[in-house]
């Protein structure tokens, strides 16, 4: 039998040559996208996707937070932490890890991080509920999360200030030796499905339709519904999660204080969000700009809107899942 290392070289081997025969196109960031399984990636994620798929084992404990780039992952994956480990951290206390670790080192990306650069950890130490991070879509998870009784929340937002952040955001990171990408250019391949794990809306119906069909293994939310009624989405996040809030914990204000403890304005000042890099490669302070619904107003041109609104109709019609176009 191989041994795990040799199996890894192997798969190493497989993926330097795997890019070579698939679809590409211009990358926002790198040089390249390639339409790997379905979807659009970075060359460098696809050996850690392939990886993860072939060697991670789910428990039936584990969360998985999943989500499109720039969606609220990072406020999401708070959220998830605080709510499933408020009996071992207290959310008002001076001590809770998320004010000295930023999100995504408390619910560690799948692809980013654990399964990056051809490792292969150990999770079986984790303790449970045990969370984890990801950007994939349902089709390509694995049958081991599928199978398993483990909690899949996934948060998605209007594509059109998904756009906008992502827009700024990726100029952001983008390498120096790069150019800037215009945002017509990027508005333009983003109307095509051409953005990292996209095409937005066939990540997004994936995780849709396996919350119509399995409501108990996939919890489906929007990001402008939190922002309009934060206390009643993470009252649904506890109930879903199996830590719903007791009646005393509602009178005592828990729910208040994880809100605030997770909210933008508080995350954002947290000095261990100004500093070092919790995903390689982007800058935690990177990660924090507005967190405001409707912001794409400033930014896109009205026929912009209208080609944007078009494709999500074409899209998502009749799917049960839309967006308001104005905030």
């Amino acid at each position: 039998m191989a041994s795990t290392l040799e199996e890894q070289q192997k798969l190493t081997d497989e993926c330097t040559e795997l890019p070579l025969s698939l679809p590409k196109e211009k990358g926002w960031r790198t040089l390249h996208l390639y339409q790997f399984q379905g979807f659009w990636c970075q060359s460098a994620e696809i050996q850690s996707i392939m990886s993860f798929q072939k060697h991670f084992q789910a428990n039936d404990t584990d969360i998985v937070v999943a989500s499109i780039p720039k969606s609220g992952t990072t406020w999401l994956k708070a959220l998830a932490f605080a709510v499933s480990n408020r009996h071992r951290f207290v959310p008002n206390s001076k001590s809770h890890p998320l004010l000295n670790s930023n999100p995504h080192d408390l619910v560690p990306f799948l692809e980013y991080k654990l399964y990056a650069n051809n490792q292969l950890p150990d999770l079986t130490n984790i303790s449970e509920p045990r969370l984890f991070g990801t950007h994939i879509p349902f089709a390509s998870l694995g049958n081991s999360i599928k199978n398993s009784d483990a909690k899949i929340v996934y948060i998605c937002r209007n594509p059109l200030d998904t756009f906008v952040s992502s827009w700024h955001f990726l100029n952001k990171v983008k390498p120096e030796s790069g150019s800037p990408i215009s945002m017509e250019e990027a508005f333009d391949m983003y109307c095509k499905g051409i953005v990292g794990f996209g095409p937005f809306w066939d990540h997004m119906l994936g995780y849709w339709k396996e919350s119509l069909l399995r409501p108990n293994k996939v919890l489906f939310l929007k990001y402008e519904d939190m922002k309009e009624d934060g206390a009643f989405q993470l009252k649904k996040l506890a109930k879903f999660l199996g830590f719903p809030f007791t009646l005393e914990e509602e009178r005592g204000g828990v729910v208040e204080d994880i809100a605030k403890l997770c909210c933008f304005e508080n995350m954002k000042k947290l000095e261990v969000n100004k500093i070092g890099s919790s995903i390689e490669n982007f800058e935690n302070k990177n990660l924090f700009r507005k967190a405001e619904v409707g912001d794409w107003v400033n930014y896109l041109s009205p026929k912009m809107v209208e080609r944007l609104s078009k494709v999500i109709e074409e899209r998502l019609g009749g799917s049960g899942l839309g967006f308001k176009v104005f905030p």
